[in-house]
């Protein structure tokens, strides 16, 4: 899937939602020390990642010392997030969880770059600790993806032999999976909501990069993880906010579409009451639809006959019609077919409140949604289940 989002917006997670409960009988201490080298910044902030707005907020600052030694304080109430930020610079120097009263870090800079620290170390945070592991080994294999991308693309345009080619792929391919098992494995073994939270985050931050090659988390995947996480800490406000924001389209009317054709013929998603739709959401930039569209021909061809249609309705960017329209002929999608081109911008987006595609939704004959996200043969069993 494609996400339109670096953060994992895609499924409402940031970090950890702030508490609902009494904070007059359930705050407490929170102390992050530690020590700076290499770096002549004045301020360290502390800041709180809130779900809700996704925007950092600052729990407390200090002036640092000339030893680079400081000491930020805050009231916190259950498992949540904290990012480190030195002055104004852009990015976070580091990422705290609050599973113990006191965390301690050394944080060392080297002295050619004052924006990213060149290594850490954290004492007292269990969750901290294993945050830190996981996101040195899963930048491993980042790296090795990365060489092995910018290797293939010098190598191919020195038309390289296809053996050699294929061998560099297989690299890819394989610290990719190694990448994802990474992930699912530290999700599974996390002992802590919050570190929970990050992993699903940074997996699918990356993700969204496509110069690394990783497929990113299915929604099915993320709620299958994130009720996991709300079964094993029933008592986290946080996660059941979370889970209860998963709920997905099936049950709902399905919001009205009306887009144009290729031609500029007006098309509504009320105009195939009466029969089931699949409303299949793509684009002809998105390299996962594209792999992922013969299976919705197939799926098409088998079904076309029995009551069943699909409309298709594209993301792609202004400009880019024919784009779109030589996808659609390549691909052989001869159902109906809609775009404003108008990419992320277009209604529909918030209509469907779509985070990344491919995406679909099948749709009754009398205009509720009955599935969501069928891929595969996932797709084909559902349309055998109703179309009997």
């Amino acid at each position: 899937m494609i996400t339109r989002k670096i953060a994992f917006a895609a499924v409402a997670i940031a970090a950890i939602v702030s508490s609902c409960k009494d904070k007059a009988t359930s705050e407490k201490k929170f102390t992050v020390t530690g020590t700076i080298t290499n770096n002549m910044s004045k301020v360290i902030y502390l800041e709180e990642i809130p779900m809700t707005s996704m925007q950092p907020s600052i729990a407390d600052s200090f002036i640092i010392d000339k030893n680079g030694k400081f000491e930020l304080h805050t009231a916190t109430t259950e498992a949540r997030l904290y990012n480190l930020r030195l002055d104004q610079n852009q990015y976070p120097v580091t990422s705290v969880i609050n599973d113990a009263e006191k965390v301690e870090l050394t944080i060392r800079f080297s002295k050619e770059n004052n924006q990213f620290a060149e290594s850490y170390e954290v004492k007292g945070s269990k969750a901290s600790s294993q945050m830190k592991d996981y996101m040195v080994a899963f930048n491993g294999k980042l790296q090795e993806i990365f060489f092995n991308s910018q290797r293939g693309d010098s190598l191919a345009q020195a038309k390289a032999p296809d053996s050699v080619l294929n061998g560099i792929r297989e690299n890819i391919f394989n610290a990719s999976a190694a990448a994802r098992k990474l992930s699912d494995d530290a999700i599974k073994n996390s002992s802590n909501p919050a570190l929970s939270m990050f992993i699903i985050s940074y997996y699918q931050t990356s993700a969204s990069n496509q110069g690394y090659n990783l497929m990113p988390m299915e929604k099915a995947d993320v709620v299958g993880f994130v009720n996991d996480a709300a079964a094993k800490f029933p008592d986290h406000q946080g996660l059941a906010s979370i889970r209860n924001s998963l709920q997905g389209w099936i049950g709902k009317q399905a919001p009205e579409i009306n887009l144009p054709d290729a031609n500029g013929k007006q098309v509504s998603l009320s105009s195939f009451k009466g029969k089931y739709v699949l409303v299949d959401f793509w684009a002809s930039w998105c390299r996962p639809c594209r792999m992922e569209n013969p299976n919705v021909v197939k799926a098409y061809n088998r079904f076309k006959d029995k009551n069943f249609t699909i409309l298709g309705v594209s993301f792609d960017k202004p400009g880019d019609k024919e784009a779109w329209q030589q996808a659609v002929k390549d691909d052989n999608l001869t159902w109906t077919q809609v775009s404003d081109l108008q990419h992320w911008n277009s209604p529909v987006v918030a209509a469907y409140k779509i985070e990344g595609i491919p995406f679909n939704v099948l749709v009754d004959p009398q205009g509720r949604i009955i599935a969501e996200g069928l891929r595969g043969e996932e797709l084909e069993k559902k349309l055998e289940s109703v179309l009997k």
